[in-house]
């Protein structure tokens, strides 16, 4: 039987692991650098209660009609799960296109990463940052910072583009000349986020649950997390998210950390002179926040050796949003099988 990593468990890697299940596999065994699932996807909670939480990467997710029949059981089965529900919280300045639908995640994004990695029975291990895959006997043999290297038959990569290329080890040499000019041609937006989270009975009073500034060099979006989510409670306290404009984001990107998150809050007091002082904040650097620019010619995956298997794919592949991740974890899903 196979034994199949995928690296990464944000929305393509928890989507890939869960197609993978019951194709006579063996053990699919996931990995990520972070402390917990989700990635981009990902929700963080207050260090004072675990359940004021704010989603600092995704804020929803958008079902465009056209073209949407491959993925659109993802959505059902997510709807009818009760992990997503439509958004019907006012955000001020949001374009919505024709025949579009819009979903929150209630218990925040991360929730559908969880779930696609529940239904995988995955074995999924956090704190695991692969450095190096290398081949030995046959299979792949991948090192990590911490703990010993491990082997596998089939190695899925689902990180950021730029992070596969920083990869050591015989993948060096994998990489062919035409591949790695693909690889490098993708590119990525930058921002900063920011999560504040307030103590049970905190009243924040605005008219939307979020809303596009257009007029801010530092900030594009705010959102009062809860409201957007529809989950407002007298015993959980209030969140609030901010993301930066990209601009910003390429700037500060080697910022200290500190100096960036208090221009940030010195932009919002002006948006939101009414905000009230928060129990404690998050502040969240998305190196790679958002493909501006997928590798080109590929149908959301790229095979780098087959035999022993080794592929890439994620939203580098594809596009940055919910059905670019799904279209990918498709592709990636269908490439392992067919070769195993």
């Amino acid at each position: 039987m196979a034994r199949v990593l995928v690296v990464g468990a944000g929305l393509t890697g928890s989507a890939c692991a869960a197609l993978l299940r019951g194709a006579a596999l063996g053990r699919v065994v996931v990995w990520d650098k972070a402390r917990g699932a989700g990635g981009r996807m990902s929700t963080s909670r207050s260090a004072r209660d675990a359940a004021c939480i704010a989603d600092l990467g995704a804020q929803y997710i958008t079902l465009e009609t056209e073209g949407a029949e491959p993925r659109r059981s993802f959505y059902e089965e997510l709807l009818s799960h009760g992990i997503l529900k439509p958004l019907t919280a006012p955000i001020e300045g949001m374009v919505v296109k024709e025949g579009s639908c819009n979903y929150v995640a209630p218990q925040g994004m991360s929730s559908v990463v969880k779930y696609y990695l529940k239904q995988s029975g995955a074995d999924v291990f956090y704190e695991q940052h692969v450095t190096c895959i290398s081949l030995r006997d046959g299979k792949w043999e991948v090192s990590r910072k911490m703990g010993p290297p491990e082997q596998f038959d089939v190695v899925v990569l689902t990180m950021p583009v730029p992070q596969i290329l920083q990869l050591q080890g015989d993948i060096v040499n994998i990489i062919n000349g035409s591949q790695r000019q693909q690889l490098e041609s993708a590119s990525y937006s930058s921002r900063y986020a920011l999560g504040l989270f307030y103590e049970a009975g905190t009243q924040i009073d605005v008219p939307w649950a979020a809303q596009y500034i257009t007029d801010n060099p530092c900030i594009r979006f705010i959102s009062i997390d809860n409201k957007k989510r529809n989950i407002e409670s007298p015993e959980i306290g209030p969140s609030v998210v901010v993301h930066t404009t990209v601009t910003f984001g390429s700037e500060h990107l080697d910022s200290d950390p500190a100096e960036v998150q208090q221009l940030i809050l010195n932009h919002l007091e002006r948006i939101v002179p009414s905000l009230p002082k928060p129990a404690s904040i998050k502040c969240q650097k998305w190196r790679y926040s958002q493909v501006t620019k997928p590798v080109p010619n590929c149908l959301g995956q790229m095979i780098l050796h087959t035999q022993p298997l080794l592929i890439c794919g994620g939203d580098g592949f594809t596009f940055s949003n919910f059905s670019g991740c799904i279209d990918s974890a498709m592709s990636l899903a269908e490439a392992v099988k067919s070769h195993l």
